[in-house]
């Protein structure tokens, strides 16, 4: 006997990624992890205590996304869900960081091929992860949810930022390396 549409359960998506916004928003990620360590390990920078934030941030939005796309039996649809809190805490931390970069309050070095600065680098692929996140997460219909999960997000990056010093480097009393980001002379 045939059940009425109406009254079949929704089927749940298991196992490989059912959609390539997900993949999208891992591949970009991805970038922005490998983008992060080459900054400190390949053109050694020291990394202030926003750069640690955004990278902390980005390191959990790819072990949520690599866990929830490829391990077995978790539900693709709840994934977005569960990285968008934390990329969109990295995006305003990031933010953060170019609005005090922009404003003069920290100097910060160029980014990777000198494109920008390394805030403004992040900020840019962090939105890129954001907005392939959110596209999946509306396809889904899940707009309640994105909403609930960028207000998490935002207080995780509150709590991030309201617990950096109110100089996020070196007190110029001691050596300042040139190489990170500081506060800029006045």
């Amino acid at each position: 006997m045939d059940v009425p549409e109406a009254q079949q359960t929704p089927s749940i998506s298991y196992g490989p990624p059912s959609t390539l916004w997900l993949c999208g928003a891992l591949a970009a990620a991805l970038i922005a992890l490998a983008g992060s360590l080459y900054l400190s390990i390949g053109m050694e920078l020291k990394a202030c205590p926003l750069c640690f934030y955004q990278r902390t941030f980005v390191m959990a939005t790819v072990g949520v996304l690599v866990i929830g796309l490829f391990a077995g039996g978790f539900r693709t649809g709840l994934v977005g869900l569960l990285a968008l809190p934390l990329a969109f805490g990295g995006i305003a931390v990031a933010a953060y960081h170019y609005y005090l970069e922009s404003t003069g309050f920290l100097e910060c070095p160029l980014g990777i091929a000198s494109l920008g600065s390394a805030p403004m680098q992040s900020l840019l692929i962090q939105l890129c992860v954001v907005g392939l996140l959110l596209t999946d997460v509306i396809k889904r219909g899940q707009v309640p949810g994105a909403v609930a999960s960028m207000i998490v997000g935002g207080l995780l990056a509150f709590g991030g930022i309201k617990s950096v010093p109110s100089s996020v480097a070196p007190d110029y009393n001691r050596h300042v390396d040139s190489d990170g980001c500081r506060p800029a002379k006045k």
